[in-house]
């Protein structure tokens, strides 16, 4: 119990004067009733999450999430607005999102209360709120992660008829877009197939394109 007792008070927004109603509580209850009991509610965590977000960055917005998750378990890889666990509620579009860690890898989910499908546009938008992230589709899904690739330039493709941006072929067979115009960007990326990944960085929408083989 003290381990709860000591999560509750790092995690779950009691101080050192609630130990006793702590205690309290949780004697009777099984491991995971305690841990139920002690997680946060949704509307605490999302408003820690704007907090951090607004006065630190999206960085330490979804660092405090993912610590979140791993205490309080709260992984999820098939998520809805049932809410059976704890999500962050996104406004994209003018539409409702949510937000959640699927498994310990940290990689992020964002999922739409009503069907619909994910729109490069969207993913242009996800990218300039987490801008640490790569965004990409995965079977029907949209996900994030902190990816890196190699950014050796092997060979300059951009066409004379771009006029905001650039084309690169890089290592490991991926093909580099980068534009300060969305529209632009999404046009030069009808020339390319593969699973393609999009961040926000200094102004510029970037896409990495897996070529396929």
């Amino acid at each position: 119990m003290t381990e709860m007792i000591e999560l509750a008070l790092t995690y779950g927004g009691y101080t050192s004067l609630d130990k006793v109603f702590l205690s309290n509580q949780l004697q009777n209850l099984s491991k995971e009733e305690q841990l139920a009991f002690i997680t946060p509610p949704p509307s605490v965590i999302n408003a820690y999450f704007a907090e951090l977000y607004q006065k630190q960055g999206p960085t330490a917005a979804t660092d405090y999430f993912a610590q979140i998750s791993e205490a309080f378990n709260l992984w999820n890889s098939q998520p809805s607005f049932d809410e059976t666990k704890p999500f962050i509620r996104l406004n994209l579009s003018g539409k409702s999102y949510g937000l959640c860690f699927e498994s310990a890898n940290q990689t992020a989910l964002v999922f739409p209360e009503e069907d619909s499908q994910p729109s490069l546009d969207l993913l242009f938008e996800l990218a300039q709120i987490f801008p640490q992230y790569k965004v990409y589709r995965e079977q029907g899904q949209i996900k994030m992660a902190a990816q890196e690739f190699d950014e050796t330039v092997l060979e300059d493709l951009t066409p004379e008829s771009a006029l905001l941006s650039q084309i690169s072929r890089l290592k490991a067979g991926f093909i580099k877009i980068k534009s300060f115009n969305a529209d632009e960007l999404a046009e030069l990326l009808q020339a390319y197939k593969g699973q393609c990944y999009v961040t926000f960085q200094q102004r510029e929408y970037i896409a990495y394109i897996k070529e396929q083989n």
